[in-house]
């Protein structure tokens, strides 16, 4: 894997950025995560209560990818759906679990109806999303989980060259070229952030990388829509 890093920020607007980045290396990439919650129990842990939490009702995993956590939240939950800003990565992911429901749309205009969603999954779906948007998103989130409705959340913290507040822009990534912002967040700005949209929080855990990761520290936020 290239990483070219700059300090440059993206000038193009960033949701298509975004999906001809993830179209770009959306085969190395699935292939690369194929097997990725294989080393992460902390993680396989938290979705399993994600899962539990959220009772019956659609969980969607909102910037799935190839679909590898949706491929796991599937063996735990029939009723489940992916969504993705790349068609190529939605492509990939339906080929990988034909009988899973994947959807090409974006975090900030959800096609489904309000309260539509029991629980949400979204690992490290907001990292290239700046305040704003971020903001759009988790508003939309509200609007398409139930009352009581449970999120998961995640995100890198910081690295050893970035401290929360910063970012990473990539230049190259598997080899292909890309346009992409990388954000690194507090996590007591994300929760002012879901706050403000109108979430409860439940928990907060944070954790170091494993060996075979990005040496970044990452946080995980589960929250609550207000029944």
């Amino acid at each position: 894997m290239s990483l070219d890093e700059t300090t440059t920020p993206a000038t193009r607007p960033a949701e298509s950025r975004v999906r001809a980045s993830y179209d770009a290396v959306a085969t190395e990439y699935g292939a690369a995560l194929e097997h990725e919650l294989d080393g992460k129990p902390l993680d396989r842990a938290l979705l399993a209560a994600l899962v539990e939490m959220s009772g019956d009702g659609t969980i969607a995993d909102l910037g799935c990818g190839p679909g590898h956590v949706t491929r796991h939240l599937a063996g735990l939950r029939t009723d489940v759906v992916g969504i993705d800003i790349s068609p190529r990565m939605i492509e990939i992911a339906r080929e990988a679990a034909p009988g899973v429901r994947f959807e090409v749309a974006s975090m900030i205009d959800l096609p489904v109806e309000d309260g539509a969603w029991s629980g949400a999954a979204l690992l490290y779906s907001i990292i290239h999303l700046r305040e704003t948007q971020r903001m759009q998103a988790f508003s939309e989130l509200r609007r398409a989980l139930a009352p009581g409705g449970v999120a998961l959340i995640s995100f890198h913290i910081r690295s050893e060259e970035h401290p929360p507040g910063d970012f990473a822009h990539l230049d190259q990534w598997f080899e292909q070229d890309v346009d992409l912002d990388r954000y690194f967040l507090d996590p007591e700005q994300v929760i002012a952030e879901v706050s403000t949209a109108g979430f409860d929080l439940v928990s907060v855990t944070t954790r170091l990388p494993n060996s075979s990761e990005r040496p970044t520290e990452r946080a995980y936020l589960l929250v609550r829509k207000p029944a």
